[in-house]
């Protein structure tokens, strides 16, 4: 099922021009972790068991996750405050290396709306304006990375996973601000979602170059991108 969805959404990217006119920065030595529709592509060589791992937005799909730990030994400090993916994670996930957080990631520290999924048979919610499903909206909780890193006692991150449904722009701005900068970040855009487009993922790009990344990957869908911090 999973992946005839993905191959829907590469379908629909294209009727509707989703499609981010990006390429690569530089070519490295790569590989893929976790299942098709939750993969992704991360900088060969590049981990180990003390490799600091942070992972936003964790659904009902740890397979990226699992893969680093049950390869490379690494903690994963996982991350969602969704109630029915904290549900999940318990009732699925056993590996002690995963370390799950109850709340979200954003640009600031406090409490957030939550738009549910249009489909009650999803589950990733969303900060964005999603009026169908606006009055069943919940509130949860949210820090901004510096705040989360202090939490944790981690004066840096090796890899840092957002898949966060749109909250991602302002995020990366926060980051830059607060002069954090992971060695690998692996984002999701959400350009297809109404009201955010293809002009603000490529803003977002732009200003993570200025910064010293480099982009080395591109998913097939145009939504999923890695940076490599070169400077």
């Amino acid at each position: 099922m999973k992946k005839i969805i993905k191959k829907v959404k590469i379908s629909i990217k294209k009727i509707l021009r989703f499609e981010v006119s990006e390429k690569a920065d530089i070519s490295i030595s790569t590989e893929r972790l976790g299942s098709d529709y939750g993969g992704w592509t991360i900088e060969k060589g590049s981990v180990s068991k003390e490799t600091i791992v942070y992972s936003f937005g964790v659904g009902e799909d740890v397979s990226f996750d699992i893969a680093l730990i049950e390869k490379y030994n690494a903690i994963v400090h996982a991350f969602d405050p969704t109630p029915k993916s904290i549900e999940w994670v318990k009732d699925n996930v056993s590996k002690s290396e995963f370390i799950l957080h109850e709340y979200g990631i954003s640009d600031f520290d406090g409490e957030i709306q939550f738009n549910p999924p249009t489909n009650p048979d999803h589950i990733s919610h969303t900060i964005l304006d999603r009026n169908e499903t606006h009055k069943n909206a919940i509130t949860v909780p949210v820090r901004n990375l510096a705040t989360i890193m202090h939490l944790l006692g981690h004066n840096h991150v090796d890899i840092l996973k957002m898949d966060i449904e749109g909250a991602e722009y302002d995020v990366v701005e926060n980051m830059i601000a607060a002069g954090i900068f992971p060695n690998q970040l692996l984002i999701e855009y959400h350009h297809r979602f109404s009201g955010v487009g293809i002009t603000k993922t490529s803003d977002s790009i732009q200003k993570l170059r200025e910064v010293g990344y480099a982009l080395f990957s591109i998913s097939e869908t145009n939504e999923e991108y890695s940076f490599k911090l070169i400077k």
